[in-house]
């Protein structure tokens, strides 16, 4: 990293000047900047400095009260941004880049056009309307219900000192961030942060009343605003149930039945209410779970193309051999769906499971505090069996923030805990490989987790023997997701923020743990990747990966035929709610992605109220558009899940029970069980309802407030669904069990 000296300025600047007074354009990319590096004193010279590129540096903020009149574009892309409030002082701005700061969230975008006032260009979108309807419309609502709270529960103090005017103003202010509620609870952090600002404002009217306060601007000093540091999730903050006062314990875990916290030593405060029937919800076919959402649903079946079946026939007999065409196509296409639901037919199951809540467990909080409800949790998965055991285990894997939990589903018990100071962990994957023995002994399967975040090193765990005996680093961004393929369980998939998929073979490990890694292919992809399937019936030749962007498939063969190490997409998988996109509404980002069957894939799109259920193979039979090389799935039915804007809410599948699940924002869980709505789920149509909605069970402290339903960020069920895993975005495992029907 080089000191930022005036020298350096002006052979970094142009024109080329011997005066920073004169300088336009600033080049400083790529240099390894912190803050602290910037001085304020003589970047202040620069005041006619227009265009200024620091993007690649490692600023988490910029330097307060830093003023460039001039200054009409700022390129921060590629820095480790946090405070965008920093940014206050540089009101000129007309376009700004922060892209690839992987803790800005959309709370901090509403933030930016708040606090610069002249942006119109952000990340290359124009965000115009956006900016007026935040700093007019917005504004003005927060600021009447802030008023309404006043007028109905506070009164200035008699006589106004000082001291009462500070406690007043505490109360006031804590009361409506807490009271005010408006717009999506995405952007529940930027609502805080500015209720905060006009309540203050507001009171300050009262007291000086000739004041005309600023509504863009955050008068008050940067300690007094909410600055969020979110981690993976981009688009929302995790908000801390205000009403929840939790006593100092340290604990591993929060066990939930019938008992109380004090019956062991072992146990958290937190348990479980006893639930009455009116706690799930199971959904009748003629009810639906919430009114219509907004009228963006369009045709749910996708049109694929069609071949010409036969030569030109004559105009004579034309209409009649058309009519017989049409008729022969509807019969396949109907042979077919009934083809793909002989595969659900299969499933022994028939009717839907009774689940009930057993566990709510905290062993990911910072510092074993179980007043600890921030850390979010990312991902889970139960341990795989040998085929010949049968059956399935009752051991899952979650992880978050810096740790990995291995959990008893049964006993709720944390078996196995490893901590990574400075990590926060974003995905994991369970797999199996050979351990060889020595001594002439042959080789025996060893049940191995991999898990990785944002340092971009994937840990290598053997939990039987409670090692963590290797790591390698993936990628010099974080990573977003792992997978093994599990025909060939040395094979490792890592998705990472520098927008690659990377094919890994690890290889086996020797009685030592020695092991060796080799990196096999690199897949090219334009955005993150979010989730990576991989087909069962051909795993090693192609893998679908879902990212902000989209669905792409990729083919993974390794041979002769295919020796090139880099490869880009195969095709792009369409959905028909992209048709619906307007400015508002980008349906693009692919959150939730799982096979049900061999060819019938799950796939939900972030804002869009469905999960889609499509085939596998009827969609890539298709012929790719030769210019955007996409095709559009061959949609099968749609789901009805719930209406909200926050992203990365993971569905998961459990094929040997035919179900499909998903969490919400409001800690409840949408199940689908697909045999049981089989009569009439595939005829295109109406959404079809969930089997059962359940509820969030509301946790309680002793003697203290219930924990609301947060989002539920991931989910997973073993083979024989007897245990269902969710996690959420703060800091609670819930376990829920099979109920068995006498």
């Amino acid at each position: 990293m080089e000191k930022i000296t005036e020298k350096l300025l002006l052979e970094k600047g142009s024109p080329q000047t011997n005066k920073l007074e004169q300088i336009k354009t600033l080049n400083l990319s790529k240099l390894g900047l912190k803050v602290q590096d910037l001085p304020v004193k003589l970047l202040s010279r620069l005041q006619s400095l227009e265009r200024w590129d620091l993007s690649g540096n490692g600023l988490q903020e910029m330097p307060k009260n830093l003023k460039l009149p001039a200054l009409r574009y700022l390129d921060l892309s590629d820095n480790q941004m946090e405070d965008v409030t920093t940014l206050e002082s540089l009101s000129s701005l007309e376009e700004l880049k922060t892209e690839d700061n992987l803790y800005i969230t959309v709370s901090d975008n509403y933030k930016l056009m708040v606090l610069l006032p002249n942006l119109r260009i952000h990340n290359g979108k124009d965000i115009g309307a956006n900016a007026l309807h935040l700093r007019g419309v917005y504004s003005e609502v927060l600021r009447t219900r802030i008023i309404a709270l006043w007028e109905k529960s506070f009164t200035l103090p008699d006589p106004m000192t000082a001291e009462k005017m500070s406690t007043l103003e505490t109360n006031f202010v804590n009361t409506a961030r807490q009271q005010i509620k408006f717009g999506p609870s995405s952007v529940t952090d930027f609502t805080k942060w500015k209720v905060e600002i006009l309540a203050k404002e507001f009171l300050r009217s009262l007291t000086e009343p000739k004041t005309e306060p600023e509504s863009s601007e955050c008068t008050d000093k940067k300690e007094n605003c909410e600055i969020s540091t979110p981690t993976k999730r981009k688009n929302t903050t995790s908000e801390m149930d205000t009403n929840i006062s939790l006593m100092p314990r340290k604990r591993l875990r929060a066990d939930l039945p019938v008992s109380t916290a004090e019956d062991s030593p072992r146990k958290s405060s937190l348990r479980l209410k006893p639930l009455t029937q009116a706690d799930t919800v199971r959904m009748s076919p003629r009810k639906r779970v919430q009114p219509p959402s907004t009228p963006t649903r369009g045709q749910t079946r996708a049109e694929t193309p069609r071949k010409a079946s036969k030569v030109p026939q004559t105009t004579e007999d034309g209409a009649q051999i058309k009519q017989k065409e049409d008729v022969n196509k509807k019969a396949t296409k109907l042979q077919r769906d009934t083809d793909m639901l002989s595969t659900l037919q299969n499933c022994n199951k028939t009717q839907p499971l009774c689940l009930k809540p057993l566990h709510v467990l905290q062993c990911h909080s910072k510092q074993d505090n179980s007043e600890d409800f921030s850390t979010q949790l990312w991902a889970c998965a139960f341990q795989p069996l040998p085929d010949s055991t049968g059956g399935g285990s009752r051991l899952v894997a979650t992880c978050g923030g810096d740790s990995l939990c291995v959990i008893d589903c049964e006993t709720g018990m944390v078996m196995k805990k490893y901590k990574v100071h400075g990590e926060e962990f974003f995905s994991l994957a369970w797999s199996t490989v050979m351990m060889s023995r020595g001594g002439g002994a042959s080789a025996q399967h060893c049940s191995i987790l991999a898990a990785g975040g944002k340092r971009g090193l994937v840990k290598l765990i053997h939990p039987r023997n409670n090692v963590a005996y290797g790591e390698f680093r993936a990628s010099r961004k974080a990573l977003s997701v792992l997978r093994f393929n599990h025909h060939q369980g040395n094979f490792l998939f890592t998705g990472s923020y520098d927008n690659k998929i990377v094919m890994w073979d690890i290889g086996g490990v020797d009685s030592q743990y020695n092991f060796k890694v080799v990196q096999l292919l690199v897949l090219e992809i334009s955005t993150t990747p979010l989730h990576i399937c991989l087909p069962p019936s051909s795993p090693s030749a192609q893998v679908l990966t879902a990212c902000e962007d989209g669905l792409y498939c990729f083919n993974t063969q390794l041979g002769t035929n295919n020796s090139t190490k880099s490869r880009s997409k195969e095709m792009e998988i369409t959905f028909p709610i992209y048709k619906k996109e307007d400015k508002d509404h980008d349906y693009h980002t692919v959150d939730g992605l799982s096979f049900l069957t061999d060819d019938i894939v799950a796939s939900k799109n972030y804002m869009h109220d469905s999960i889609y259920l499509w085939s596998w193979s009827r969609t890539k039979a298709q012929r790719p558009d030769k210019k955007s090389m996409t095709v559009c799935a061959v949609v099968l039915a749609e789901l009805q899940w719930t209406n909200t804007e926050i992203p990365y809410l993971a569905l998961n599948t459990c094929p040997g029970q035919a179900y499909i699940v998903c969490g919400d924002d409001k800690g409840r869980l949408w199940t689908y069980h697909v045999t049981k709505l089989q009569k009439n789920s595939f005829q295109m149509g109406k959404p079809i309802l969930p089997t059962e909605v359940l509820e969030w069970p509301m946790p309680v402290r002793k003697g203290l407030s219930q924990v609301e339903g947060p989002s539920i960020n991931s989910v997973a069920m073993d083979p024989e669904l007897r245990y269902l895993v969710a996690l959420s975005d703060k800091n609670m495992v819930i376990v829920w069990k099979r109920e068995e029907s006498s």
